[in-house]
């Protein structure tokens, strides 16, 4: 294990951090490298190393995962910095653990083929603490044969993943996961707050919920963040709303109405207006609350 090189690290916000963890557990070498001066001193405190750039990055470590907020940080990180620091016919491995444009992803990843990069899709389903305690589910998108060189790193960062097919495939299954996970999401908040106007003492609701034939997997992780009002971030609203904006965009092209999805949209706009954007996603109950007839 000495002589294999140092996983890099690309984006140590939440998500990054969740990763970290996973990798240092597991006992790989991480180096990480952030704009924000303050995640790469976290990171520092985990017990990894850190990079004074995305290229002096890529030069260190194989393979190099990317936990940026969105599509054109990919492709900017992809193609501007790690593409020439590693000079064509590299054959290094990046994992995109980002949620982003799939399509665009896709063809992402034809264009650094031709030079020499391995792309792989491997975003997550799982808030960042889920991910920390080895809960996440890896979507993978991309050659098998990259998933097999990439498998050590794949099992310590997800408890399972599941290969669902080439690359873009696993962006577009992490949108569907997540349009059903957020609305999900909502739907706890609005039950929750109809209980409290009925009377009904919210957290021993939530008791009666999580026994009930509506149980879902947010009761538990959201579902005391709700009734306590507790927001610190696990994964935040303007986080959710980015991909929201890309389940839209996606359903347009497919000419599809996701009516539901609509309304998730103007709710998580409307938190972001009340300047609750950097609050976790259970914050939407805050914007079900100040709704009244």
């Amino acid at each position: 294990m000495t002589d294999r090189k140092p996983v890099g690290l690309i984006g140590i916000g939440l998500l990054g951090q969740a990763f970290a963890h996973r990798l240092l557990a597991a006992g790989f070498a991480v180096v990480g490298f952030d704009v924000d001066p303050a995640k790469n001193a976290k990171l520092a405190q985990l017990g990894g190393g850190g990079a004074a750039s995305a290229a002096e990055l890529a030069r260190r470590c194989d393979p190099v995962v990317l936990a940026v907020f969105s599509t054109d940080q990919v492709e900017h990180v992809v193609e501007r910095e790690l593409l020439p620091a590693l000079g064509e016919g590299s054959g290094n491995i990046v994992l995109c653990a980002s949620t982003c444009d799939p399509d665009r992803i896709a063809a992402l990843g034809g264009r650094v083929a031709m030079r020499g990069l391995q792309l792989l899709e491997t975003p997550v389903s799982g808030a960042s603490g889920q991910i920390s305690r080895g809960e996440g589910v890896g979507l993978i998108g991309g050659d098998a044969e990259i998933v097999r060189a990439a498998e050590p790193v794949l099992r310590a960062l997800f408890a399972s993943y599941f290969h669902i097919g080439k690359i873009g495939d696993g962006g577009r299954a992490k949108l569907a996961v997540n349009l059903i996970l957020g609305l999900n999401r909502l739907a706890l908040a609005e039950g929750l707050v109809f209980a409290e106007r009925l009377g009904l003492d919210p957290e021993a609701f939530l008791k009666v919920a999580r026994s009930s034939a509506a149980y879902s997997q947010v009761m538990d992780v959201k579902g005391s963040k709700m009734v306590r009002n507790e927001f610190a971030a696990e994964g935040r609203v303007t986080q959710h709303l980015k991909d929201v904006h890309l389940m839209l965009e996606q359903a347009q092209r497919l000419k599809q109405r996701l009516p539901l999805l609509e309304i998730h949209a103007e709710v998580l706009e409307a938190c972001i207006g009340q300047g609750e954007g950097d609050f976790d996603s259970s914050a939407v109950i805050r914007e079900i609350r100040r709704r009244k007839a």
